[in-house]
């Protein structure tokens, strides 16, 4: 169930400003999801809190979805291991390593609204996820057997902190995956492609309605 915290700093918010409905890729998950995304977008940026990021967690976003898809296809990718979930937000892909048999979820966000939502959504779905405010990629992946990142390489300040995380938490022994759809910076050299989809996204959000999206693993 979400914390007393979580409620009080976004729960709220978020039922308001959205509904629970099905992830549109993602079988058998539902997602707190804004219906319209530039409404909610100018919200969170002006009358709601100007201090924080954009509402990241209110749209099932492509590389997660791909990402929770492919658990959900291959769950020997994580049952019974521990998994960290990256840059969260809806908490779509911890969600999914839930269902696939994963034996404990983390999931980071920098965002106290994405942390709330990520309860509600895990509590939506009949599993709990270890949400967790901060930012961690200056550290280490505290010894998890899995680490998952959905459409993280979204710019190049975000992309190199992230590899550099990546490739440490390989080092220590973490297999490595992520979602991304043809994002710029995605540091492709570095990757293998396990599997492709087209994944349905908001035309407001992507200017199109299908994103080619893979799921790759660190090398």
């Amino acid at each position: 169930m979400p914390s007393p915290e979580a409620d009080l700093g976004g729960a709220a918010f978020i039922r308001a400003h959205t509904d629970l409905a099905p992830a549109p890729f993602v079988p058998g998950v539902l997602l707190h999801q804004a219906d319209e995304p530039i409404g909610l977008w100018e919200l969170t940026e002006s009358e709601y809190s100007s201090d924080r990021p954009p509402p990241f967690w209110a749209f099932a976003w492509a590389g997660g979805q791909a990402l929770a898809r492919y658990l959900l296809e291959h769950p020997e990718a994580v049952r019974g291991r521990t998994v960290l979930d990256l840059a969260a937000g809806s908490g779509v892909v911890g969600i999914a390593a839930l269902k696939a048999g994963a034996a404990r979820v983390r999931a980071v966000e920098v965002d106290s609204t994405a942390v709330a939502a990520i309860e509600l959504n895990a509590a939506a779905n009949g599993v709990a996820v270890d949400a967790e405010l901060g930012d961690i990629l200056a550290g280490e992946s505290g010894g998890v057997d899995v680490v998952l990142a959905g459409d993280v390489f979204y710019s190049k300040a975000m992309s190199d902190r992230m590899l550099a995380f990546l490739r440490r938490a390989a080092r220590h022994g973490a297999r490595v995956l992520v979602g991304d759809p043809e994002r710029a910076y995605l540091p492709r050299k570095f990757f293998t492609p396990l599997t492709r989809y087209d994944v349905p996204v908001p035309h407001a959000l992507e200017s199109v309605t299908v994103k080619h999206t893979t799921v790759w693993e660190l090398a």
